[in-house]
C-alpha cells in the first residue's frame, strides 16, 4: 500500500519562492573592497532570477556547469540560485587552491562560464587560457583590480540589466544542483555533487534546533567561504528561514569580523578555529547581545577556544562536524537533556566534541581492516562512516570513488572516533595523522587540544616521526603567543599531568605559524614534509622520558 500524498519534488525554486512571498524585506549587507553595500533578500531573488535569463543569453546549456570565483558577498548568492534553479549546476571554485588544482577542476567538472570578483581577476585571468571548455567570464565590480580587455569578459551589472527574469522551474529533485571540490591535500581534488534534494534537505536540517537552529529572526554571518561546503549550507539554509545576511566579503580580519558582530546584530556566526582564535581578542569591550550561537568546524575545536567565548561572552562555541562529502552538516555538539545540572567540566567536554548525529544522518565506527563494527562504549576506536539523505554516495567521475565508499554504502570519512554510550562523537584523529608507537596508537587531536590549552601557546599541531625503536613518536610543533616566551621544558612540564606518560611528544619545536590548508584548517602534510628527517633526541638515558607500549605480539 502505497500513501496518498503530493508529490512535490523537492527543489531550490521551493526555497526561492518562499523567501521572495514572505521574507523579502529580509537585509542583506555586503561588505566589498568599496565598502558595505545593503539590499533585501527579494531583491537578491529579483537579481537571481535576471542572472537565470542571462545564463540562457549567454547559451549555457542545460545542465551547464557555472563556476564562481567570489567573495562572499550578494552577488555570489544570486549565482547560488541562479544556476540551479534554471537546470544548471553551480560549481564553486575555491579562490585558495594552487593554480594547477583550480585548472584541473574547472575543466573537470567542465565549466562553462565562471563569476569573478574583479578583485581576484589577477588570481583568476592567468589561467584563462588553460580552461578548455570557459566561454564566457562574468567579472563581478567589487571595487578593486584592473579588468583585462578581453572579448571572454562581460560586465555582470550590464548582463543583468539587458536580461530578461527567468522562470525558475526543476521538476526533479534529483538533479544536480551544485558542485564541490575536496580541498585535495592528497592527489587531484574530488568532485561532490549535491542534488537539488540533499540541498533542500540538508537545509530544512539545519533549520531544526538540535542541529545549527537557524531561523527567521536569525542575522547570518557566514565566515566560512561560499566557495567553502557551500557556506556549510547557511547560504541555502538562511534563504528557506527567510534570516538576514552579513557578508563579510575579503576582508576577514579578526578586526574586522569582530566589528560586524558588533555593528550589525549577527546573532549566529560560523567559521573555522583559526578565525575565532584571532577574533577572541579583539572582543574586548565590546557588546554583543544579540549573538547567540558561534558555529566552528573544519577541524577539532580546542575546549579552551570554546571556554574562552563562554567567559567572555556567556556564548560558548556549538562545534558541528562534517566534510564537503556530508554536504557538511553531520554531527552537532549540542549538549543534551540529560547533562542539565552536570558540572562546568563535563559540559565543556560535551561541547569539545563532535556531538551528536544530526537527525537524518547516521553513523558507525569500524575496525579499518576488517570492517567489524565497534561498539559505543567509548573505549574503543575506529573509522567513523556515515550515511544519509545529503551524504555523497560516490565522487564525479573519479576512478578513486571505491577507496571511500564500503560495499553496504556507507562513506569512508578518514576519521578515526570514538562514540560515547549517549551517542556522543569524539574524534580521535584523521586515519592518516595518528601516530603509531611501539605498536599503540597516539591522538594527534587531543594532544594538539591540551597543548593549546596552555595560556602562551597561539596554535600547535603535533605530527610522527621517525623513531628507530617504536616506529614513530610525536613532535610537538609550537606557537608562542606574541609577548610570550615558552621553552620546551616548560611544555612538556605543563603536558606531564594531562596526558600518558608514553603520549608525552619526544620534543617541542617552535616555529612562526602552523600552515594552513585552502580551507583554513592546519596542515600537517606540509609540517610532514619540512620535518620529514628530523632526529629526535636521544632520550635513552632520560628517567622522565616515555615508555611507549611494546608492540603486541603477533
Amino acid at each position: 500500500m502505497r500513501g496518498l500524498m503530493q508529490e512535490e519534488p523537492l527543489t531550490l525554486p521551493m526555497l526561492v519562492r518562499r523567501a521572495e512571498r514572505l521574507f523579502a524585506d529580509k537585509p542583506v549587507v555586503s561588505v566589498t573592497h568599496a565598502g558595505r553595500a545593503r539590499t533585501t533578500l527579494g531583491a537578491v531573488c529579483e537579481r537571481a532570477r535576471r542572472l537565470g535569463g542571462a545564463l540562457d543569453a549567454l547559451g549555457v546549456s542545460e545542465d551547464g556547469r557555472v563556476g564562481t570565483f567570489c567573495w562572499n558577498h550578494a552577488a555570489h548568492l544570486e549565482a547560488y540560485f541562479a544556476a540551479p534553479c534554471t537546470g544548471r549546476v553551480l560549481h564553486t571554485l575555491n579562490i585558495r587552491l594552487f593554480p594547477d588544482q583550480l585548472v584541473y577542476i574547472a575543466n573537470h567538472a567542465e565549466d562553462e562560464v565562471v563569476v569573478v570578483d574583479r578583485s581576484l581577476l589577477r588570481l583568476f585571468w592567468p589561467l584563462v587560457d588553460r580552461l578548455e571548455s570557459v566561454r564566457h567570464v562574468v567579472v563581478v565590480d567589487d571595487g578593486a583590480g584592473e579588468v583585462p580587455d578581453d572579448r571572454r569578459i562581460v560586465a555582470y551589472e550590464e548582463l543583468l540589466a539587458g536580461a530578461q527574469p527567468a522562470s525558475f522551474e526543476v521538476r526533479d529533485e534529483w538533479r544536480a544542483a551544485s558542485m564541490c571540490y575536496t580541498s585535495g591535500t592528497t592527489g587531484n581534488p574530488k568532485g561532490v555533487v549535491y542534488s537539488h534534494r540533499s540541498t533542500v534537505l540538508h537545509s530544512m536540517g539545519a533549520l531544526m534546533v538540535d542541529s545549527l537552529g537557524v531561523s527567521e529572526d536569525d542575522v547570518l554571518l557566514p565566515v566560512v567561504p561560499m566557495f567553502h561546503a557551500n557556506a556549510w549550507g547557511l547560504a541555502h539554509a538562511g534563504v528557506l528561514a527567510g534570516s538576514g545576511f552579513v557578508l563579510p566579503g575579503p576582508d576577514l580580519s579578526p578586526a574586522a569580523i569582530a566589528g560586524l558582530l558588533e555593528e550589525e546584530g549577527v546573532t549566529l556566526a560560523a567559521g573555522v578555529p583559526t578565525v575565532w582564535m584571532g577574533v577572541l581578542p579583539m572582543l574586548e569591550g565590546k557588546q554583543l547581545p544579540k549573538l547567540r550561537r558561534i558555529g566552528c568546524g573544519g577541524s577539532a575545536v580546542p575546549k579552551a577556544l570554546s571556554e574562552g567565548y563562554r567567559l567572555r561572552l556567556g556564548v560558548p562555541i556549538l562545534q558541528a562536524w562534517g566534510m564537503t562529502e556530508t554536504h557538511p552538516i553531520a554531527s552537532i555538539a549540542r549538549v543534551r537533556s540529560s547533562l542539565a545540572g552536570a558540572s562546568d567540566e563535563v559540559l565543556a567536554d560535551a561541547r569539545a566534541s563532535q556531538g551528536l548525529m544530526v537527525p537524518g544522518v547516521e553513523v558507525r565506527i569500524v575496525e579499518p581492516e576488517t570492517g567489524a563494527e565497534l561498539p559505543w562504549d567509548g573505549k574503543a576506536f575506529g573509522e567513523l562512516q556515515a550515511r544519509g539523505p545529503w551524504v555523497a554516495s560516490a565522487y564525479y567521475d573519479d576512478p578513486r570513488s571505491s577507496e571511500s565508499f564500503t560495499a553496504d554504502g556507507w562513506l569512508r570519512t578518514g576519521d578515526v572516533a570514538v562514540i560515547e554510550p549517549d551517542g556522543y562523537i569524539r574524534l580521535v584523529d584523521r586515519t592518516k595523522d595518528l601516530v603509531k608507537s611501539g605498536g599503540e596508537w597516539i591522538s594527534t587531536v587531543e594532544l594538539e587540544n591540551e597543548l593549546m590549552a596552555h595560556p602562551a601557546i597561539a596554535e600547535a599541531a603535533v605530527i610522527a616521526v621517525p623513531h628507530p625503536r617504536w616506529v614513530e613518536r610525536p613532535l610537538a610543533c609550537v606557537v608562542v603567543r606574541e609577548g610570550a616566551s615558552l621553552s620546551r621544558d616548560e611544555v612538556l612540564d605543563f603536558l606531564r599531568p594531562r596526558v600518558a606518560k608514553w603520549w608525552l611528544p619526544d620534543d617541542v619545536v617552535f616555529i612562526e605559524e602552523v600552515p594552513k590548508t585552502s580551507t583554513g584548517k592546519f596542515s600537517k602534510k606540509d609540517l610532514r614534509d619540512r620535518f620529514a628527517n628530523y632526529e629526535l633526541p636521544d632520550r635513552s638515558g632520560d628517567p622522565a622520558a616515555p615508555a611507549p607500549a611494546e608492540p603486541a605480539s603477533p
